[in-house]
């Protein structure tokens, strides 16, 4: 169901995170979030970095919003994106958490490696019952967001096969059954967010497009299965909200988590039968290789494809977004077409000035194209020189 996006033509949005306030330094841990709300100097840090996040893309301009992720702590590599959910299920022994071993294939950092930290920062609860939704409280989440804004708030969360590969399983004896509990219990509790709501959801990073560089996930769920998982996980959501698949190449502490670049085109006929109604491609941190595939193959969904780059420090220039989506405009028609950042930028690399002008960025390229096509602009207030401290000649 087209919510958000319905009437927009070229609307923009981030894929989640941002980098989190330095002084927002409470910490939620395995507590429940509405637990922690009720501790005064947690839900005034918490209450106030959601109310910047939300203030600092309104003010760029962006038209679909999100909640910056406030509710993952700063954990090396934004490790909390994979272990939130694992610390607020049922079935798993929080008190206890032990190092695991990543099991999604072909991923080895040594140690004189930045991203060997975020190996040993995975230390997660073992599964010791049968999974459950928990507290995970998403719809307290959302609703603390988009009650501080008009524009829709965008609510996102890891898929089950990254729950399933990061934890060591003391109950199920099939992890393909593991990774199906944990794909019903994230369903159960989108459905409640979707039933609140919610005008946005996004799964993010299912592993189909892995596949061809990985190998099948635990040696057992090929491709075309993991779009079943996908497709478990989102049953129900699409009579009720919009529903985003959210796909990238990882960016723990803001590195790229492989040597080469990778393409998209082995996967997209599997990523096309995803139960979704928009998805999106980390696009800008490969030189967009992949545009014209997406596009020949992609054909009955709105498509979002990332200008700026989660990866980089620098600021892309206007111009060369606006060029990058005059090209993409080749291969998918504008109606169809949503811009965003190729993924979170929140993941322990860079500054929130940094991602402030890239959202900036974004939407001033975006207008530029708008301007071309006739469509309304939208407005960038973080942009208009009037209120430039500097006297500008």
């Amino acid at each position: 169901m087209l919510n958000a996006t319905k009437d927009l033509v070229m609307p923009t949005s981030l894929i989640g995170s941002l980098p989190r306030p330095e002084w927002f330094t409470e910490r939620l841990g395995s507590q429940s979030f509405l637990e922690a709300m009720v501790n005064t100097v947690y839900r005034e840090q918490y209450m106030d970095a959601v109310s910047v996040y939300l203030r600092e893309q309104e003010t760029a301009g962006l038209d679909i919003c999100t909640d910056g992720d406030a509710h993952y702590d700063p954990d090396v590599g934004g490790q909390s994106w994979t272990s939130y959910p694992l610390f607020h299920m049922d079935g798993f022994d929080r008190k206890d958490p032990k190092p695991a071993i990543m099991k999604t294939g072909g991923v080895a950092f040594p140690m004189g490696h930045i991203l060997h930290d975020y190996l040993e920062a995975r230390v997660m609860p073992q599964i010791v019952g049968p999974i459950g939704r928990g507290d995970l409280q998403y719809t307290a989440m959302w609703k603390a967001a988009q009650r501080m804004t008009k524009r829709p708030v965008k609510f996102g969360t890891i898929t089950p096969e990254l729950l399933g590969a990061a934890v060591d399983d003391q109950y199920y004896t099939d992890p393909v059954e593991r990774i199906y509990a944990l794909g019903a219990a994230i369903n159960e509790e989108l459905n409640e967010l979707a039933d609140a709501g919610c005008p946005v959801i996004q799964l993010e990073e299912p592993q189909i497009h892995m596949i061809p560089v990985r190998g099948k996930v635990f040696g057992k769920l090929d491709m075309a299965e993991l779009v079943d998982v996908f497709n478990n996980t989102t049953k129900g959501l699409r009579d009720k909200t919009e529903v985003w698949c959210h796909t990238c190449w990882g960016n723990p502490s803001q590195q790229r988590m492989f040597k080469e670049v990778q393409s998209y085109e082995p996967s997209l006929e599997y990523l096309a039968q995803v139960d979704a109604d928009v998805i999106t491609f980390e696009s800008c941190s490969s030189g967009h290789i992949d545009l014209e595939a997406i596009g020949k193959v992609i054909t009955d969904k709105k498509i979002a494809i990332g200008v700026i780059d989660h990866h980089s420090l620098q600021v892309e220039r206007p111009e060369e977004i606006a060029d990058t989506i005059r090209e993409a405009l080749k291969y998918i028609p504008a109606e169809r077409l949503i811009l965003c950042s190729d993924c979170g930028m929140g993941r322990e690399g860079m500054s929130r000035r940094h991602a402030r002008y890239k959202m900036v960025s974004l939407v001033q390229g975006t207008n530029i194209v708008k301007k071309e096509l006739g469509l309304p602009e939208a407005e960038c207030m973080a942009a208009d020189g009037q209120y430039s401290l500097v006297i500008q000649q």
